[in-house]
């Protein structure tokens, strides 16, 4: 049966149920229990378009937190080109239904926007009815809906195959990968392909998780082994566990309540839970805690005050202070007061007055945080200029950019951390250019960084669709950066 012919007896069928006809057959189960669900829903069948549709503003702030935006890159290669060629568009949403992104073929677009079917309509079943995307995030699983399945008659000359997104982490659907299109161009392939579109996001997803465990238990463990072999574990902020000291029994993950001091570790035991900068320590009681060290965390890049926060004291740092911490943090080795008088003033420093600077840091930051000869950081220290550089080794270029607040102390004139600022300001800008990503490019043209960069807002004038919302901003800057 050809789509059209499909299409008809869908109708057929839909007027009938709808009006409480009798008529041979009925519709799938899928969508006969989808129906049931969005009309207990009050939705109207006679809808012209979803009556959810959030501010701007707001849609970026949940699109700049949600995390299929780290997957959008694969699920690009994956879907746009095939999209596009079949006269389709594809569809993010979040786990509400909520329209994240959306790109393709732009005469589907402009179809698309007479039915809100574009960035920040909520289209879950109860509010828009029966769709590809709403039908399977309500039942967790691939859909198809075609024409006359769709609940709302105006969405009837279309059809779309969905697929939920899980978090690797809970288990739980984050959003939903949709390809959408106009009537004549469904294909049963669809489904297939946006199947294999969410599992390559979820693998991705599942990378960056493998990841960010492998930073946690390195910034963590040292509250593992201040039980000195005690029983213990450390968990991560959904209460995973990622490393285990002697205990007879333990679960894979534990329900850590908000502000908890104890949990039940689920056989009639009790253990202590303590919150930790990144995900919770777990101990038994009676436990001896060894004094463990300080740690540090340095705010070194953007324009914004540097700041210092010693175990979980913040700190705000003078200019010097910041440029000697710095120093120290890409040195951990540690350097001499000649050394860091070379390093901050050239050949017109003088030791004497980075000793006096040394002496008032270490009164400033507490015992157990910077020792002498050399001068070095002892504490278990983290800083987002190091973290920036390890998610560019690694390759993490979207994880950099979360930590990319702008240059390395940009008032800074000291010789060495001029070079440094350079550095990582060229590195992030060859790999943002390489990524050859519109998304990419516009995180990094709001930094301060990239707003005055003439080749970043030229690749961003080539690279965006030519109906996308941040044209008029691109355009804008382009003639200031070029007159």
């Amino acid at each position: 049966m050809d789509a059209s012919e499909q299409a008809r007896r869908l109708s057929a069928l839909y007027d009938e149920v709808l009006g409480g006809g009798r008529v041979p057959g009925a519709p799938r189960p899928l969508v006969a229990a989808s129906w049931e669900r969005s009309l207990a829903a009050a939705v109207d069948p006679e809808l012209d378009a979803p009556p959810v549709i959030v501010d701007p503003e707001v849609l970026e702030a949940i699109r700049e937190n949600h995390p299929l935006r780290a997957v959008l890159p694969v699920l690009r290669q994956t879907l746009t080109t095939i999209a596009d060629e079949a006269s389709h568009i594809m569809i993010i949403t979040d786990a509400q239904g909520m329209i994240l992104w959306r790109e393709g073929a732009s005469d589907v677009k402009r179809q698309a926007d007479r039915i809100a079917l574009s960035e920040g309509a909520v289209w879950s079943e109860d509010q828009i009815g029966t769709n590809g995307m709403g039908t399977s995030l309500a039942v967790g699983e691939p859909v198809q809906i075609h024409s006359a399945e769709h609940l709302v008659r105006r969405i009837h000359d279309w059809t779309c195959a969905a697929a939920p997104v899980h978090d690797p982490d809970t288990g739980k659907v984050i959003g939903a990968v949709d390809v959408s299109g106009p009537l004549r161009t469904v294909h049963p392939a669809m489904v297939a392909l946006v199947t294999a579109a969410a599992q390559l996001a979820e693998g991705q997803l599942r990378v960056r998780m493998a990841a960010a465990d492998e930073r946690l238990r390195a910034r963590n463990m040292r509250h593992l082994m201040a039980l000195d072999g005690a029983p213990g574990a450390l968990l991560t902020p959904s209460g995973r566990v990622l490393a285990v000291q002697p205990l007879e029994w333990l679960p894979d993950r534990l329900v850590v309540p908000d502000g908890a001091d104890r949990i039940d570790l689920g056989d009639g035991r009790e253990g202590l839970i303590e919150q930790l900068d990144e995900g919770y320590l777990l101990r038994m009681p009676g436990t001896p805690v060894r004094r463990s060290r300080p740690s540090l965390r340095l705010k070194l890049l953007g324009a914004g005050q540097p700041i210092a926060v010693v175990g979980g004291r913040e700190i705000a740092l003078t200019l010097r202070r910041a440029e000697v911490l710095a120093l120290l943090l890409l040195h951990p080795s540690g350097l001499t007061a000649e050394q860091l008088m070379l390093q901050l003033y050239g050949d017109e420093g003088n030791p004497t007055t980075v000793r006096a600077e040394m002496h008032r840091l270490r009164t400033l930051l507490g015992g157990g945080v910077l020792d002498t000869k050399p001068y070095r950081i002892i504490a278990d220290v983290t800083g987002d200029v190091t973290d920036v550089q390890a998610a560019l080794r690694n390759g993490d270029l979207d994880a950099a950019l979360d930590l990319y607040a702008g240059p390395l102390l940009a008032r800074s004139d000291a010789p060495a951390l001029r070079a440094e600022r350079d550095e990582l300001d060229a590195t992030v800008r060859r790999a943002v250019l390489d990524a050859d990503d519109p998304d990419v490019l516009w995180r990094f043209a709001q930094t301060s960084t990239g707003a005055e960069d003439l080749e970043i807002f030229e690749a961003l004038d080539t690279g965006l669709p030519p109906d996308d919302p941040r044209r008029p901003a691109v355009a804008a800057r382009l003639d200031r950066l070029i007159s």
